[in-house]
C-alpha cells in the first residue's frame, strides 16, 4: 500500500510522519515504537484484526488512543497514532511516496477486551 513520508517544520524541530496517502477517516496508521507498523480500516470486515478494532472503537465509543493505551498497559508495548505538533503549529517542507506492507494489529492484542 502507498503512504508518504510527510516532512514538516514544528516549533520543536523537524519530524518526518509516515501518512496514509489518501487519508481517509476511517483508516488509521499504527506506529509501534516511533516507527509505522500496523494498519487498521475500520471497514474492511473481512479482516478479524479490523473487525475487532471496530467493535472496540466504533461499538463502543471508545476512542482509538484508549484502545490502543488499554492495549499498550496489557502487553507492555508502544503503540500510537503519529502526532505532528502539540500545539498545531507546522509546516509541510517535503513530501515522498513509498510503498509499505503493514498488517493488521494482532488479534492477541485485541482480546483483551473479551
Amino acid at each position: 500500500m502507498n503512504f508518504v513520508i510527510n516532512t514538516y517544520i514544528t516549533i520543536s524541530g523537524i519530524k518526518k510522519v509516515v501518512e496514509i496517502s489518501k487519508n481517509k477517516y476511517h483508516q488509521k496508521l499504527i506506529y509501534q515504537d516511533n516507527k509505522p507498523a500496523y494498519f487498521v480500516d475500520f471497514y474492511d470486515l473481512q479482516k478479524e484484526s479490523n473487525a475487532m478494532m471496530n467493535i472496540l472503537v466504533l461499538c463502543t465509543g471508545d476512542s482509538i488512543d484508549k484502545v490502543l493505551n488499554n492495549i499498550n498497559k496489557r502487553y507492555n508495548i508502544n503503540l500510537s497514532i503519529p502526532i505532528i505538533s502539540r500545539i498545531g503549529i507546522q509546516k509541510k517542507i517535503k513530501s515522498e511516496i513509498i510503498n509499505l506492507d503493514l498488517k493488521p494489529i494482532p488479534l492477541k492484542w485485541l482480546g483483551y477486551s473479551l
